[in-house]
């Protein structure tokens, strides 16, 4: 049966199984060949999926990519062509995973012919010390093209959100007629109501300070960059990029595994921001807690995000030592597993279980979440958790 036979419901099925199911020559037990654009996909497929080897043509599962950055680039443009970029994007981590694709994307026309997304952004990353100087700038444009995907995606609500907070954790007693938050200042005068007048005397005004004028929350971001954390730390340094934009926040970015760096004085880039972070290594909390801790001025008004699995290579009593310490200074402390959308990653249990007991429970949040979760720390709420 060829392409121009498949009018029929069964046919299209069977269309599918033999996309699923590949095969050497025209079938694989389907009895069905494939032509045009099916044998086109097909090939795109088998050179993924089908074993490897030097492919002679389309639909012949033994295509492969061998070693060439051009091959490589070409069925890149092929899978754009005809793959949705959802599938597009998990073939392309299958490739660097099972084909060992990581030393061709120094290759700036295979970089050209990627779909950029948070993983392959990730991947480069831990290649940026071996890049050479002619993939550089092809690679940083591939970073910035997803980091400005996700500033849109994530900003406006961002500030929004925390606005709000703030706002909300500045009331004042003697605010200004415009400030006044009149909802809180009829609860708050209720005793004062005059039955013979209906009306409320308002003793006590309750308003919202004006958090613009000046910092009235500090914020550090602890990230693990170690291999496993990539996503979290492209997030991560979006993130710290939006909240380094309200002037109303004092936000540090502080990455590290056994060494700590301070990427605070970048934060107006966040392509900078991740280019210099260097993913993979040790691990040492404790050290990048200790600096963190240094570095707070005002706990009551400071939130402390570690962004780790937790996997610690320091001293893990000295660790939790610190971090109890700070909570008992007034820092609200939150543990995030993983800030990225795959969902909580491996991570040491007992020492969440450890952090948890300190009132400082460890969880793994979405991008989509964090913005809620920042917002409850600056007001001191219990976290939304999922």
């Amino acid at each position: 049966m060829t392409e121009s036979g498949m009018g029929t419901a069964g046919g299209e099925r069977l269309r599918r199984w033999r996309m699923v199911l590949g095969g050497d020559g025209e079938a694989d037990g389907t009895g069905l060949a494939l032509s045009g654009r099916d044998a086109a996909m097909d090939a795109a497929l088998a050179a993924l999926y089908g074993g490897g080897g030097d492919g002679k043509g389309p639909g012949e599962r033994s295509a492969g990519l061998g070693g060439s950055a051009p091959r490589v680039a070409r069925w890149l443009g092929d899978i754009r062509a005809y793959f949705p970029t959802p599938v597009v994007q998990v073939m392309q981590r299958d490739a660097i995973a099972r084909l060992g694709l990581s030393t061709l994307l120094l290759e700036p026309e295979m970089l050209e012919a990627v779909e950029p997304d948070v993983h392959l952004v990730g991947t480069l990353l831990s290649l940026n010390k071996a890049m050479p100087d002619t993939a550089k700038e092809t690679a940083r444009a591939v970073v910035r093209k997803v980091v400005e995907q996700l500033e849109r995606r994530l900003s406006t609500r961002t500030r929004a959100t925390l606005s709000g907070a703030l706002d909300r954790s500045a009331r004042t007693s003697r605010p200004r007629h415009r400030d006044i938050d009149w909802d809180r200042t009829v609860r708050a005068n209720l005793k004062n109501y005059l039955p013979e007048h209906r009306t409320v005397v308002p003793e006590r005004l309750v308003g919202y300070g004006r958090a613009a004028q000046a910092v009235k929350k500090e914020v550090v971001l602890c990230v693990d960059q170690s291999g496993s954390m990539a996503a979290s730390v492209v997030y991560a340094s979006v993130f710290g990029a939006v909240l380094a934009s309200m002037r109303s926040i004092a936000t540090r970015l502080v990455v590290f595994d056994t060494a700590v760096v301070d990427l605070t004085d970048q934060l107006d880039d966040p392509v900078d921001v991740l280019f210099g972070t260097q993913l993979g290594g040790g691990t040492d909390i404790n050290r990048a807690l200790a600096y963190c801790q240094s570095r707070i001025t005002r706990p009551a008004d400071t939130v402390v995000v570690l962004i780790s699995d937790l996997y610690e290579g320091g001293i893990r009593d000295e660790m939790l030592k610190r971090v109890a310490a700070m909570k008992a200074a007034g820092v609200e402390f939150v543990t995030l597993l993983a800030l990225s959308d795959e969902g909580a990653p491996a991570y040491d249990r007992e020492h969440a279980a450890a952090l948890a007991a300190l009132g400082a429970p460890a969880f793994a949040c979405t991008p989509d979440l964090f913005p809620e979760v920042m917002a409850a720390a600056l007001e001191k709420r219990p976290l939304p958790v999922p």
